[in-house]
């Protein structure tokens, strides 16, 4: 029964919150991840952007005011990472705030002798443990890039929501029941020490050194290269890239014409 009002309740807002076709084909022309789908997953991934639509609320910070094309912008890419996947896997939070330009939020860090230190960072962009993602719309925009070819501070971010179904974000998120937990472990173990080890000996890689910091920051990453520049991923870290194939049920760079090395 539960089922049956769910299905129904999903066809009434599809109908009733039909993205509009000039909107949506602007959409697709103006995210490169998107242009290697194909008809079917153009479909399923309208569907799955009008549901989010509906469930999620836009609020623009800074008196930015936040347009249906800003939205569907972040909604089409936050359900790249879920095609096929499962909506619910955002459920749990309902917010998601646009700020004109990059952002300034506070930390607090406890050193070991237990002062607390506290300081102001600049953000693109942020995800919150069961609260709201948080964005830069300069840098979110249609080929912002922030931090070079291959970098989508949306993906990041909703890849951090993904990563927090297990709890705090650490790079492990919650694998399919056909998945290998040492599997999994051993291959982004494994590159995440090769990053480590090149941008410590300051040594040119085509993956953001971003992804150095921790392994909740290299799954965000690699993510990033996985949906924009996947052959990219594939050829340095072709593990990572299979693991990604089976967790996202996805393989970008069969489908992706003309990626950017």
């Amino acid at each position: 029964m539960l089922s049956r009002w769910k299905n129904w309740r999903r066809r009434r807002v599809l109908l009733r919150h039909a993205i509009a076709e000039p909107l949506w084909q602007q959409t697709m022309a103006e995210l490169p991840a998107l242009r290697g789908l194909n008809r079917d997953e153009r479909a399923r991934l309208r569907e799955l952007a009008t549901l989010f639509l509906h469930q999620k609320d836009f609020y623009g910070a800074n008196e930015l005011e936040v347009s249906d094309t800003m939205a569907l912008c972040i909604a089409a890419q936050a359900c790249l990472l879920i095609l096929n996947l499962d909506l619910d896997l955002y459920r749990d939070w309902s917010t998601i705030i646009l700020y004109p330009d990059t952002f300034v939020a506070p930390r607090e860090e406890t050193d070991e002798a237990g002062v607390v230190h506290s300081s102001r960072h600049e953000l693109t962009g942020e995800s919150w443990e069961a609260g709201p993602v948080i964005v830069s719309w300069a840098d979110a925009a249609p080929g912002a890039a922030p931090h070079g070819p291959g970098t989508n501070v949306i993906i990041h971010e909703f890849a951090h929501k993904l990563d927090m179904q297990t709890g705090s974000a650490n790079g492990l998120p919650r694998l399919h029941r056909d998945m290998d937990v040492q599997a999994w472990s051993s291959a982004f173990s494994t590159a995440f020490e090769q990053l480590i080890e090149r941008v410590e000996q300051g040594r040119e890689t085509r993956i953001d050194p971003y992804a150095a910091q921790d392994p909740a920051e290299f799954f965000a990453v690699t993510s990033e290269y996985f949906f924009e520049t996947p052959r990219v991923l594939r050829e340095d870290y072709p593990e990572v890239y299979s693991q990604f194939c089976r967790y996202y049920r996805q393989d970008p760079a069969a489908r992706t014409p003309g990626d950017t090395d």
